[in-house]
């Protein structure tokens, strides 16, 4: 029963984390100095947490050159994968910014465990597997169409407007950035294998992380601001985004050995699904408000079959 209370409390814990950090980057003015601010806090929580556990933040160094450069590549596809998602959740919403890139997740994930990608075991993809795939689609189309399909009904539009357009480029973006996310958590856990840590590969993805977005600022020179939202005062919370990233990790490690993989996904999806819900439903962490669907509701509880399909049986 706690490992379940567990991994539905860090799944919440996702969309809640984008929400801050879209909050963040709205007070920073900048994206990537949002993604930095949320590493780096993310990176020494880990670090402390490293420490108490392993004594030790280092590694031989040798590991650089007998292992493939693959595996050091996890924190900068985490990078795209955070970054991604402070762009997408004011175009998006929060339901939709957790959608597209669980869709990308599945694709990644099949195609990972069907060539054996980044040191994974193969698993050849079955007749049931692609069913488990094709419900998720349906779940992702009927999640992000069915209310424009309603509308265009009752108003009979029939011509795609420019903000249409571009809101298939934005999915499409979630899409990349799960095949990202789902790349990196294969990555981190070949790496947890060869450093017979998982806490030290995560500190480690972190790590990079930190030294990726920090050459990206230097490079880009983002202004340094601190400006008000609405003459408000900037909420405390919005530090917190790399705090509930690291927690979603360690959560993770947790979990896994304890109920397996496939149904610590399922449990946590389930937790991401009704955070991201409830974000959009009340306009929580400062977020605009996007009323749900019963439409949208039947249409996620289609892709967490899926899922649960794919990752279980």
């Amino acid at each position: 029963m706690l490992a379940i209370i567990i991994g539905l409390v860090i799944g919440v814990g996702l969309p809640i984390q984008t929400s801050i950090n879209s909050r963040l980057k709205r007070s920073v003015g900048s994206p990537f100095m949002a993604s930095l601010i949320s590493f780096t806090f993310g990176t020494v929580f880990l670090a402390l947490i490293t420490l108490f556990k392993d004594k030790t933040l280092f590694f031989s160094v040798k590991l650089l050159s007998d292992q493939p450069a693959w595996l050091w590549l996890g924190g900068i596809f985490g990078v795209i994968y955070l970054t991604s998602n402070i762009l997408l959740f004011p175009k998006l919403g929060s339901v939709q910014t957790v959608i597209m890139p669980i869709l990308g997740q599945i694709i990644m994930g099949l195609l990972i465990d069907n060539f054996g990608l980044f040191g994974s075991l193969s698993k050849p993809l079955s007749v049931t597997r692609l069913l488990g795939a094709l419900l998720v689609l349906v779940g992702v189309i009927g999640a992000v169409s069915i209310n424009g399909i309603i509308e265009k009904r009752h108003n009979r539009i029939l011509e795609k407007t420019q903000e249409q357009k571009s809101l298939i480029v934005w999915r499409l973006t979630g899409v990349i950035a799960g095949m990202l996310s789902a790349s990196q958590t294969a990555i981190n856990g070949h790496l947890g294998i060869v450093l017979h840590s998982t806490v030290k590969a995560a500190f480690i993805s972190f790590f990079v992380g930190v030294i990726t977005l920090l050459i990206i600022v230097l490079i880009l020179h983002p202004k340094f601001q601190l400006k008000r939202d609405n003459n408000k005062h900037n909420p405390w919370w919005m530090w917190i985004g790399g705090v509930i990233g690291a927690i979603f990790v360690l959560g993770n490690v947790y979990l896994v050995p304890i109920i397996g993989t496939g149904l610590a996904v399922v449990i946590v999806l389930v937790g991401l699904m009704i955070g991201s819900l409830l974000i959009d439903q009340f306009g929580l962490f400062d977020s605009k408000r996007n009323p749900i669907t019963l439409a949208q509701v039947l249409s996620l509880l289609v892709m967490i079959v899926g899922v649960t399909i794919i990752r279980v049986l």
